[in-house]
């Protein structure tokens, strides 16, 4: 019997599975990392510590816990966090320290730098929106400006998934779902280098060759193999975004569906059978051929509750280091003894700037309608609710003003642990939301494109014959009719207040 092996690196924490060939999994492992934060907006990752470390690590723990023989693993699958960028010499050396995604906001200078160069509309024509921390262009420019040696000495730019399947395979490759953060560095109608357009960040040869994220990219060398514990000579996909391997993991195949992670921040990806022309979100091509990726992301989500937790739950903490609650839990309990709408608390849960719909990295978080009465229950109950609020603010982008309809919301990440959380996004949102059957996350979408390229499926439609949903959360009507009812306090408390936070950076 064939296995198939899926590991994810992200953001705080990677997860690694094997599965057999009816997607059923044999084992599963996780390790958990730090991301450096050496000053205020920058936030990066050793690449050879965090990104190959991990990826060895659990690869060897599935291996030895499995007790399978390794030549028994018919093809890996890898994703890792998107939007970063590291520079690394010709035999995959990481150069310096990553730059991660949206939430590092070092490149601004670029990016202002690229919109006065470019002009509003000529810059949206490039890049596909108005640039942003999450593009990786602006990045680039990031290492030409700030480390030049760096820059020249760099064979190639990389994302983490590239990174990771380079260290295995020797070739350097991104798929075509990356490739789009790196626009307007490549042609997206070719995939092929735009040499006129990569002159302004860096050299065309810096760019890795743009693969389908299902491609075989390669097979383990020999010196992989004896880092990883794994077969030499085993295929290896090209790998993609966490995002999209998790929206794989899910089931999300089919135009109308519609993903939303709720890791340390929100991702969404909704499916569609057509391209959107919107400058506040990110759409561009997704894994499954002839599909679109309609991507937007917030910069808080799961990043908020651990803020909360640290600084408002450190009593709770404290017993649970001597074997109290799982604070996570107490928190969630504490938000389910709220009413729906926190009593008059809103949250704007911008507390690292924001990226979509908002693209603005100096925006701020905010509690809005504090009183006595209320507790740090309330703001755990406004914070889960403020996240929700821009969930719907997507939703409504996508069907109201571009009219897709969705047909269904699936919810994934660690979010999906506190059923208040899920049941406010269903709430708020007036809609039915659901959980995947299987919640391990995106390495497991890793193992099933890794199951789909070795042959153990002929196509995606039989894919999802084995994939289903565990949950399904309806909403409340009543407190839908709330929330819409301070759906506009949560709106404007944004935009009457943005130059004033502006003011305060």
């Amino acid at each position: 019997m064939a296995l198939y092996l899926g590991i994810d690196i992200g953001t705080s924490a990677s997860k690694g599975v094997l599965i057999d060939d009816r997607c059923n999994i044999v084992c599963q492992a996780s390790c958990g990392h730090e991301t450096d934060n050496p000053c205020d907006g920058w936030y990066q990752h050793d690449a050879e510590a965090v990104w190959w470390g991990d990826f060895c690590r659990l690869s060897r723990e599935l291996v030895a816990r499995s007790g399978v023989n390794a030549a028994q693993i018919g093809c890996v699958g890898l994703s890792a966090l998107g939007c970063d960028c590291v520079p690394v010499d010709t035999e995959c050396n990481a150069l310096a320290p990553a730059i991660l995604y949206g939430v590092d906001a070092r490149s601004k200078p670029q990016i202002d730098e690229l919109l006065s160069e470019y002009g509003s509309d000529r810059a949206r024509e490039l890049f596909g929106h108005d640039p942003c921390s999450s593009d990786i262009a602006p990045k680039i420019l990031w290492f030409k400006e700030n480390m030049p040696e760096v820059h020249e000495r760099a064979a190639k730019f990389l994302t983490a998934s590239s990174f990771l399947c380079a260290k295995l395979t020797g070739r350097f490759t991104v798929d075509r779902y990356l490739a789009e953060d790196f626009l307007p560095l490549y042609d997206r109608y070719t995939w092929k280098v735009d040499a006129q357009e990569c002159a302004r960040f860096c050299r065309p040869d810096q760019m890795a060759e743009v693969m389908s994220a299902t491609d075989i990219a390669g097979v383990i060398t020999q010196r992989a193999a004896e880092a990883t514990g794994l077969a030499a000579g085993t295929p290896v996909l090209v790998g993609t975004g966490d995002s999209g391997a998790e929206a794989i993991s899910t089931g999300v195949f089919r135009p109308g569906d519609m993903m939303v992670q709720l890791g340390s921040t929100a991702y969404f990806i909704y499916l569609a059978d057509r391209m959107v022309d919107d400058a506040r979100l990110w759409p561009g091509t997704f894994i499954i051929p002839g599909t679109y990726g309609i991507c937007a992301g917030t910069n808080t989500a799961g990043a908020l509750t651990s803020w909360l937790r640290q600084e408002l739950y450190r009593d709770v903490v404290e017993a649970e280091g001597h074997g109290g609650p799982d604070a996570y839990s107490v928190m969630a309990n504490d938000a389910a003894d709220v009413a729906p709408g926190a009593d008059g608390l809103l949250c704007l849960p911008y507390f690292a700037g924001e990226r979509t719909p908002l693209n603005d990295p100096e925006a701020r978080g905010v509690f809005f309608g504090l009183t006595g009465r209320h507790t740090r229950a309330h703001m755990v109950r406004a914070a889960l609710e403020g996240v929700a609020y821009t969930v719907a603010s997507h939703v409504d982008i996508i069907e109201r003003e571009h009219g897709l309809p969705i047909g269904r919301i699936m919810l994934v990440g660690g979010g999906t642990k506190n059923p208040v959380w899920m049941q406010a996004i269903a709430d708020v949102c007036g809609r039915e939301v659901s959980v995947a059957k299987v919640t391990v996350g995106a390495c497991f979408g890793d193992a099933i494109m890794a199951a789909l390229a070795g042959g153990a499926y002929a196509s995606w439609d039989e894919l999802a014959q084995v994939l289903g949903v565990a949950q399904t959360i309806v909403p409340d009507m009543a407190a839908h009719e709330l929330y819409a009812s301070r759906r506009h306090i949560f709106d404007e408390l944004y935009a009457r207040n943005r130059d004033l936070m502006h003011e305060l950076v």
